[in-house]
């Protein structure tokens, strides 16, 4: 048994969660739906999901609504025989003038095997790509909150292993 490569979704998922809550201004296109579309790659696993609520559009002030993105509100699904829950609602905040977003706290749980694992990381950054609505993640490391003794104490997910869409 592979050490759980279930966490490069748990991973994936943190990233989008964070990203997804990162739009751009209506500066950079029509008025936004208060929705985010979010994607991640990660040794060989992909978690999306589409359309999830916003409280606000960026540059404001969001936070994400994990309903939205948890079955059976929302869409999320991931390859590679995964699951994934987002157990909090990720608060964002936006730096268009850096073309930056932060998310305060990811909290996500991974489940492979019937081995779950639950990570979490603070001050995620995203880099918004170019003058479009989707951010994409900074290098950051997630941290085992609680878990099997097979799930690795921490995770980091290479920098542009995720992407958000807000729309």
């Amino acid at each position: 048994m592979r050490q759980f490569s279930a966490l490069s979704c748990v991973t994936a998922l943190i990233i989008a969660a964070t990203a997804g809550a990162t739009t751009a201004a209506n500066a950079f296109g029509p008025t936004a739906t208060q929705q985010v579309d979010g994607v991640i790659v990660v040794s060989g696993s992909t978690c999306t999901w589409t359309n999830a609520r916003t409280s606000a559009n960026p540059p404001t002030a969001l936070s994400i609504d994990r309903t939205s993105i948890n079955t059976p509100g929302g869409n999320l699904s991931c390859t590679g025989g995964i699951t994934a829950a987002l157990n909090n609602n990720p608060n964002v905040t936006f730096d268009d003038a850096a073309g930056q977003a932060k998310a305060d706290v990811i909290d996500i749980t991974g489940t492979q095997y019937g081995i779950s694992c639950r990570y979490k990381a603070t001050n995620v950054l995203l880099n918004r790509d170019s003058t479009t609505r989707r951010y994409v993640n900074q290098a950051f490391t997630a941290t085992k909150t609680s878990g099997s003794f097979l799930c690795p104490g921490s995770v980091t997910t290479a920098a542009g292993g995720a992407s958000l869409l807000f729309h």
